[in-house]
């Protein structure tokens, strides 16, 4: 048995883009399972300029996602290098849809709780519409990035999950 096999798995709490299997399946190059959770004392924010979404305390918020069950350290580390330095993670209590238990999970929150760049509520529908197909193709880069870095830096990545949309006309 390998070390990696004998440390304790991480249940993970993600919003936004991470619902996505096609995003998760990716990123964490197999499929956990996941289930459907809510946060209370959190919202979901949009951030100017990007494509994906951040959470900060709010008194009356409350954030519905998923839980990805079972990560190793690997895959939590690869959730960590594509949510970058701008997010800390936490630990945090949600509530299962379907039974309403109470579990403790780890959760990416957004390190600047007044950061300007936030606003208004960050939509899944909207995404999956407008920008899931971007997301994709940006989150392939990186992990072709994160195999074999060739000296680009983490920064060209993050080009790719800019929101550089102009509304779309009439």
């Amino acid at each position: 048995m390998t070390s990696s096999d004998q440390s304790p798995s991480h249940d993970v709490f993600v919003y936004g883009s991470f619902q996505e299997p096609a995003v998760v399946n990716l990123i964490l190059e197999c499929a956990p399972v996941m289930v459907s959770a809510q946060l209370h004392g959190y919202h979901l924010y949009r951030l100017k300029g990007r494509l994906h979404p951040c959470i900060s305390p709010s008194d009356n918020g409350l954030i519905n996602g998923k839980i990805l069950t079972g990560l190793t350290d690997s895959q939590l580390e690869s959730l960590d290098m594509i949510e970058g330095t701008e997010y800390v993670r936490k630990t945090v209590e949600v509530v299962l849809t379907d039974t309403l238990e109470k579990k403790q999970v780890e959760t990416i929150v957004w390190a600047n709780k007044d950061d300007p760049n936030m606003y208004g509520e960050w939509s899944f529908e909207e995404w999956k519409r407008l920008h899931m197909e971007k997301f994709i193709e940006a989150a392939t880069k990186f992990m072709e990035w994160k195999k074999n870095p060739n000296g680009r830096s983490r920064e060209e990545f993050e080009k790719f999950v800019q929101d550089d949309s102009s509304p779309a006309s009439a």
